[in-house]
């Protein structure tokens, strides 16, 4: 563990911004993100480069489809993991052309809608009455969460594919060269910046920061993860979840690039380096590890730990010890999402439209349904017993489990 060095004055070096520009253009030209690249290396020996075919089920499970809307123009190829998020029964969605629209959890109705001429690359954030988003260009753009109304717009020093994270009276952004911003939640005034050096090749895309009491955990591209100081951006600790090793830049990969969870005082974070850690928060003392896990968020129930690898296989780990209980190679090389929990079940979708529920207890896949036929790339969002998820077409639909 080291701790990361911070000067509000002082902005650390970056990779260069042309190759990581020209490694996920390539990505995405070939498969549609980086996170794929290693599934071409699996062990299959008829077609170790194709989609693993979908088995039969029989499903034990049924989840109802409430409701769909499109809310715009989808992000297509730009890898940036565009889902919705939900705050006090509204469900928040932002698209690359088509602005923010609010719409309720449990009908579908819209409640109003955003119109904008910004590209909105990633996710809206939600709380403290605010609604906030931000773009390709590195405009952030905060609304009245009960109106829609624009409240404040500001720059920041890169595009913006991560949903911004609120809380404390705080915006927090994070921009595509490391930097997290403090936004004034009222005005939009920056408070306090705080940069980590990227390295020349990383997966597409990040995500936002977990906001804990006093405190805001950030997952870095080089496969650490970092505490800092909500008030003022002071550095705690700094913790490697995925070790950025080996002897080309392709082979250091290590992006942390899911939100960390805080669970009580446990942070879980999840590495493309294929890694899983589950750390003490307030001292960034790691409790364990697992050599499973993958570059998106890990989803957190009260017994398990589900974490999808690169590859697309989906683990369970023992919250208590990480120990793996489970694993699913049934989804390889199907572009997989990083999970959520649904009720009794791991949720995640497909590069095929496909949405698949897993068992919590086995793995073992018990429910299946197709929206469409365009890829899922944002993890599915559950709230109030209903799971959303965003294509990247820009078609948001709203299922729940059958009673």
């Amino acid at each position: 563990m080291k701790a990361a060095s911070f000067n509000g004055n002082y902005r650390r070096p970056v990779g260069s911004a042309v190759s990581r520009v020209a490694a996920a253009a390539l990505c995405m030209s070939m498969l549609g993100g980086c996170a794929t690249v290693k599934g071409w290396f699996g062990n299959d020996k008829d077609k170790p480069n194709e989609p693993v075919a979908l088995s039969d089920i029989t499903p034990s499970m049924t989840a109802a489809r409430l409701w769909s809307a499109n809310v715009g123009e989808g992000e297509k190829r730009l890898g940036s993991r565009q889902g919705p998020v939900v705050a006090d029964g509204r469900v928040y969605a932002a698209a690359t052309e088509g602005g923010v629209r609010a719409l309720d959890l449990q009908t579908g109705a819209q409640v109003w809608r955003f119109e904008s001429d910004l590209r909105l690359s990633g996710g809206p954030g939600a709380g403290e009455g605010l609604v906030v988003a931000g773009s390709l260009e590195g405009d952030v753009v905060a609304l009245d969460a009960s109106t829609g109304a624009e409240k404040w717009r500001t720059k920041v020093s890169s595009e913006v594919v991560a949903a911004p994270a609120i809380g404390q009276g705080l915006v927090f952004v994070r921009s595509n060269d490391g930097r997290v911003t403090a936004l004034d939640a009222a005005t939009g005034e920056r408070r306090w910046f705080w940069n980590h050096e990227v390295p020349a090749l990383s997966v597409r895309g990040n995500d936002a920061p977990a906001v804990g009491p006093g405190y805001v955990f950030i997952g870095n591209d080089d496969g650490t993860v970092s505490a800092v100081v909500s008030g003022d951006g002071r550095p705690v600790w700094e913790q490697v979840v995925g070790a950025a090793e080996g002897r080309t830049e392709l082979d250091r990969m290590a992006d942390v690039d899911g939100t960390p969870v805080l669970d009580g005082t446990t942070l879980f974070a999840t590495s493309f380096k294929n890694q899983t850690v589950a750390i003490d928060a307030p001292s960034g003392r790691p409790m364990w590890v697992a050599d499973r896990g993958g570059a998106g968020r890990a989803a957190v129930a009260p017994q398990r730990v589900v974490v999808t690898s690169s590859t697309g296989a989906v683990f369970g780990l023992d919250k208590a010890g990480g120990s793996v209980l489970w694993q699913q190679p049934g989804l390889l090389r199907r572009g997989v999402t990083a999970p959520a929990i649904h009720g009794e079940y791991a949720l995640v979708g497909d590069y095929d439209g496909y949405l698949h529920w897993l068992s919590l207890e086995d793995g073992s896949i018990v429910g299946r349904s197709r929206v469409g036929r365009k890829a899922f790339r944002a993890a599915p969002v559950v709230a109030d017993g209903v799971a959303l998820v965003q294509n990247i077409n820009g078609e948001l639909t709203a299922f729940r489990i059958g009673q």
